[in-house]
């Protein structure tokens, strides 16, 4: 026996003793009280999955975990897309109100497809082990395997409820158990990093669940469709089910606010720390359903020395607020840049999740560590509001220094498109040059990761690049104003005859 083999057979049996642990019961509750105990816990699913899946549900969930499951269990005939985030429970959530329609009989053949035969079973495991090992359900259900029909990929339980993993491309044609066709059918991580970088590929799986998959149900019998999984790409089986789909719940692992969307479980110091150990792109990917190809628009950025500060004419501090202050919401970005013959300099920057009153302090820190240069400061317009005034009054005061900041009155274009048309030449023809001295400081780290993960259909932070852009296009009307410099030449005369 290999390792691997090894390895599972130990899982399986700490799941099956997790299972019998979890699941003691009542032997000396009466005929009548557990009549009453099943009626009530089935008119309450949640109280329902409490009590037949204890080491399942230690967290209280969250309200969308609650919303999702009452469309699952009211719409016998239904098709519903979770793109949840790793950590949000889709597989185990769905595995529970599966399990609690087939215990109430409103259900009766499940297929579980997944992007391999492998995936599936592995996926459908739980299911076999909890029906064949959970003491509660088999108290109060009867839950027993059929004989001779209990496989890993397939198996069937006295009471004529089925189960069976189906890999993608593999033929579910005529797949029924006695007089039943498909009536739940489960897809569950289909996409593949390889497959998405071939849309063929894509077209083809999706093929498959359509003409195979989806047409092996019956057309007079309700079909539930759950799709589990994370929009890893543009293009993918998840987002061709969207398209289709009754309900989409798209949920990240931080919401619309930035705060943990199930907090019950996951904390804003473990969410932290987990994003704090991958990259931005891989942290969009996985836990925001936002899936970055890095470098389409700046595959790499120019990094070198700056120039002394003499040979800048003047610098712009560019500010790009986010709307909500916090350190879970958008960036806040400053730059600051300078001209030096053809090229943009950018010699300080600031990129974080931070408050207002932090992004505010960073000013004052180019005030003074850029005192022999002139400095225009600028912020996004209409930024400045009362509440920036009351900040900005106070900084003053802490710093005593009065911060000269000018709203930006340009009416601005779509952010990507300028950015684009701006920067990338730029930064293509290398006139755009990022301190080297910065290169490892993290505001430089999340200024850079901003600018390989900007495309047209990203939606990646993109405060930095576009406080980058605010500068340089200061820096360039300033410049084209300026006629101190501009002189008349007259034309040679033309000693030609002709």
């Amino acid at each position: 026996m290999n390792a691997v083999d090894r390895r599972a057979i130990i899982d399986w049996n700490e799941f099956r003793d997790s299972v019998l642990k979890s699941t003691e019961i009542d032997y000396n509750e009466s005929r009548p009280d557990k009549v009453k105990r099943i009626e009530r816990l089935e008119k309450n699913p949640e109280d329902w999955f409490k009590y037949y899946f204890p080491n399942y549900c230690y967290s209280e969930p969250a309200d969308f975990h609650k919303k999702s499951t009452k469309r699952i269990l009211n719409n016998p005939e239904w098709y519903e897309v979770r793109a949840w985030s790793r950590e949000l429970a889709k597989s185990a959530r769905t595995m529970m109100e599966v399990i609690y329609l087939c215990m109430t009989g409103k259900k009766r053949s499940i297929m579980l497809s997944s992007s391999s035969y492998d995936n599936a079973v592995r996926l459908l495991t739980p299911y076999k082990l909890i029906l064949q090992y959970n003491q509660r359900l088999e108290n109060d259900y009867e839950v027993e395997p059929r004989y001779g029909d209990w496989s890993d990929g397939e198996f069937t339980t006295k009471q004529g409820v089925s189960f069976r993993a189906i890999g993608a491309g593999q033929s579910p044609r005529g797949t029924r158990k006695e007089e039943v066709r498909p009536d739940v059918w489960l897809f569950d991580d289909m996409d593949t990093d390889e497959d998405c970088r071939n849309p063929d590929s894509i077209d083809k799986k999706w093929d498959w669940i359509e003409r195979a998959a989806f047409a092996s149900r019956s057309i007079s019998n309700p079909l539930l469709v759950v799709f589990c999984g994370n929009i890893i790409s543009e293009y993918c089986c998840i987002t061709k089910a969207i398209e289709m789909a009754d309900h989409t719940d798209v949920i990240n692992i931080r919401d619309k606010n930035g705060v943990s969307s199930w907090p019950q479980k996951n904390s804003e110091a473990d969410i932290d720390r987990v994003l704090s150990k991958i990259s931005y792109s891989s942290a969009q990917g996985e836990y925001f359903n936002n899936p970055i190809v890095n470098g389409k628009i700046f595959p790499l950025l120019n990094f070198k020395k700056m120039q002394p500060l003499s040979d800048y004419k003047f610098l712009v501090s560019y500010c790009d607020p986010s709307y909500k202050s916090g350190k879970k919401n958008d960036y806040k970005a400053v730059a600051l840049v300078g001209r030096y013959k053809d090229e943009f300099h950018i010699l300080k920057v600031y990129c974080a999740q931070t408050t207002t009153a932090e992004m505010i302090d960073w000013h004052y820190e180019i005030l003074k560590a850029f005192k022999k240069v002139a400095v225009y400061f600028l912020i996004e317009w209409p930024w400045i509001d009362d509440s920036l005034k009351i900040e900005l009054q106070a900084a003053n005061i802490k710093h005593g220094i009065v911060l000269p900041l000018t709203p930006d009155p340009r009416e601005k274009p779509e952010k990507f498109f300028r950015i684009e048309s701006l920067l990338e030449p730029l930064n293509r023809r290398e006139k755009l040059w990022f301190n080297i001295d910065l290169k490892d400081s993290q505001h430089m780290r999340d200024m850079e990761a901003q600018f390989k993960a900007l495309s047209a259909t990203s939606r990646a932070h993109d405060d930095g690049p576009d406080a980058v852009e605010g500068a340089i296009f200061t820096i360039n009307s300033k410049t084209t104003n300026d006629v101190s410099k501009l002189r008349v030449r007259g034309y040679a005369k033309n000693t030609k005859r002709y």
